[in-house]
């Protein structure tokens, strides 16, 4: 039953008409409203959230937008006439490329999905906090102040809702909502959703579908009329899923100002697109500093860095303070064992080549083997977990296709750790864990696949693909499935062996916690190969603890894959340290680093 107290009155009819039909065609009927806060805004973390309706003149919303804080993203929605407040100050702000959607909530009727494998609530704690940053990182998103959610929390102009796996309790993704009835006594009623993320490591679909409806189902029993939101005009895939969900596009403009988040929206198409993530992360780092970037290869990677007199070649993370020493020890990985076990290094038993009957020896001896191509990388070619004479001889195969040197290795159950080192310093540890999927009952095995390389792949630009191949398909059939089966709902299965990001792996951060011996291990080995910068790949009991046993020395770590932490900033220390900001080089002079 509706509230009388809402029913409109007569003498009002043709006001709430005029109302209505300027809702649906994304009008702000806000002009000379007597309740209407005046020069209204909120503070949402990642920047202000400022009504543009609300202001009297284009030159006070211009004053306001240019004083934007550091390192903050203001956004002013409902801009009635852009062109006007872009004039006040044409060199500061431009127009947003993104489209406005709304939803018409008292007609929205959310199809209820609820999934046994992820519940949505609302944020609760620092470490709801904190995965959010995490998941805000990896979709290159500005990150909140872990403290602002936190003191945030109650507030109910602002929801944060996040997505919890229900197994591992990990955060999935998470959605910001702002109330404008509670933010400026909105007339319209109004309410706007900012901020949605999915993990692009999350195994489960319907996580977006889940954040936005439950949303929508709050706001809805506050009495909101509409839902808005923001969204690139290119983000096809986030537009396909709000028109999915019943938003429609309204004839909306914001405006923002220019600053080094925003520059790709206001600078044009880069010249090197073609730059791939570990490229362009420290291009864009250096560029943020000041330092000249000339691409010279876009497609491998390659670019000169020019600071202060100095010209660094760079390959991505590989530049000319590697050696080519350096380099040749991490490219053959029986060299590479040998230096490191040299240095005191524990490393698996190992034998490489020999014949069939010597291969088989092996494998009793240790139950179960690694395969791989002595030089490689990326993955390809490499086997784990190998338990008969037949697979292994198969994985061999499939091994001398990269390199024609084989080597067969104990293998040692554990995870995957891969620790950052720059300049002899450990930056990021990460563990990689293998691609899994994810039963509805409904998709085959290869289909559930398919969808979730296309979401890996989505999330980082291509780098990351579970290939349908033999090892795939090894791997699933040990777990008892083929390519064409139908996995029951909520059962998970590992579809690939090996963690390589490449062929589809996770990376969850675990450098807070890594244990120190490993931390130790690591600066070891890096030093034994005089490497300035490389990756540093342990199996590992668990990260907390000190049992590992070495794997391989990766001369050209992929940067981009350890945000939050600074992996590129320190990268690019090293190259040029004098374009440290002065107050940084202070405050690490005074912790003695």
């Amino acid at each position: 039953m509706k509230d009388p107290d809402r029913q409109p009155q007569p003498r009002r009819r043709n006001e709430q008409h005029r109302l209505q039909r300027m809702r649906q065609e994304g009008g702000t009927p806000f002009s000379g409203t007597p309740q209407l806060q005046t020069e209204a805004s909120i503070d949402c973390g990642w920047g202000r959230l400022i009504f543009a309706q609300t202001f009297e003149s284009p030159d006070r919303l211009a004053s306001v937008l240019r004083a934007e804080a550091a390192d903050r993203r203001d956004i002013a929605l409902y801009v009635r006439e852009p062109h006007v407040v872009l004039a006040a100050a044409p060199q500061e702000m431009f127009l947003d490329p993104s489209h406005t959607y709304r939803l018409d909530l008292s007609t929205h009727r959310p199809v209820h999905r609820r999934s046994q494998r992820f519940v949505v609530r609302r944020l609760t704690n620092k470490l709801d906090a904190e995965a959010i940053n995490i998941i805000y990182a990896m979709r290159g998103m500005v990150a909140v102040p872990p403290d602002y959610f936190w003191s945030r929390r109650d507030a109910r102009a602002i929801t944060v809702l996040v997505a919890e796996d229900t197994e591992t309790g990990e955060i999935l993704g998470s959605v910001m909502g702002v109330d404008h009835s509670l933010a400026f006594e909105d007339p319209e009623h109004g309410s706007s959703l900012w901020c949605l993320a999915v993990s692009p490591q999350a195994r489960h679909g319907g996580i977006g579908e889940a954040l936005v409806n439950r949303l929508a189902e709050q706001f809805t029993a506050r009495g909101a009329h509409f839902m808005d939101l923001s969204v690139l005009h290119d983000n096809s895939q986030a537009i396909a899923l709000y028109e999915k969900l019943g938003f429609r596009r309204v004839p909306v403009f914001s405006v923002k100002r220019r600053n080094p988040i925003n520059e790709p929206l206001f600078a044009g198409p880069p010249t090197d697109e073609d730059l791939n993530i570990y490229a362009r992360i420290i291009v864009d780092e250096a560029r943020r500093r000041g330092i000249g970037v000339e691409v010279t290869d876009a497609q491998s990677g390659l670019f000169r860095l020019s600071y202060g007199g100095r010209s660094v070649h760079c390959r991505e993370s590989l530049s000319e303070f590697t050696t080519a020493i350096a380099m040749s020890i991490c490219d053959d990985k029986r060299l590479t064992r040998r230096i490191v076990e040299n240095a005191g290094v524990h490393v698996p038993d190992q034998m490489t080549n020999g014949d069939a009957t010597e291969r088989t020896a092996f494998l009793a001896k240790h139950g179960k083997v690694v395969v791989k191509p002595a030089r490689g990388e990326q993955g390809r070619g490499i086997s784990v977990g190998l338990k008969t004479p037949a697979a292994v001889e198969a994985a061999v195969d499939a091994a001398r296709a990269v390199c024609e040197d084989v080597i067969i290795e104990e293998h040692f159950d554990g995870e995957d750790l891969r620790l950052v080192v720059i300049d002899y310093k450990v930056v990021a540890a990460a563990v990689r864990r293998p691609a899994r999927v994810t039963g509805d009952g409904n998709a085959t095995i290869r289909q559930l696949i398919e969808t979730q390389s296309r979401r890996r792949a989505a999330a980082t630009h291509g780098e990351s693909r579970i290939p349908l191949d033999a090892e795939t398909e090894r791997s699933v059939r040990e777990e008892g499935y083929g390519f064409d089966d139908v996995l029951p709902e909520g059962t998970d299965i590992t579809v690939r062996k090996t963690a390589n990001l490449h062929t589809g792996g996770t990376i969850h951060d675990v450098t807070s916690e890594t244990h120190p011996a490993l931390i130790e291990t690591a600066i070891k080995v890096a030093r034994a190969i005089e490497i300035p910068v490389t990756g540093i790949d342990l199996l590992v009991k668990s990260p907390k603890k000190p049992e590992h046993v070495f794997i391989e020395a990766n001369e050209r770590p992929g940067l981009a894959n350890h945000e939050p932490h600074p992996t590129a900033e320190r990268f690019v220390d090293l190259l040029f340290p004098h374009s440290i900001p002065q107050a940084v080089r202070t405050a690490q002079r005074r912790q003695g680093k």
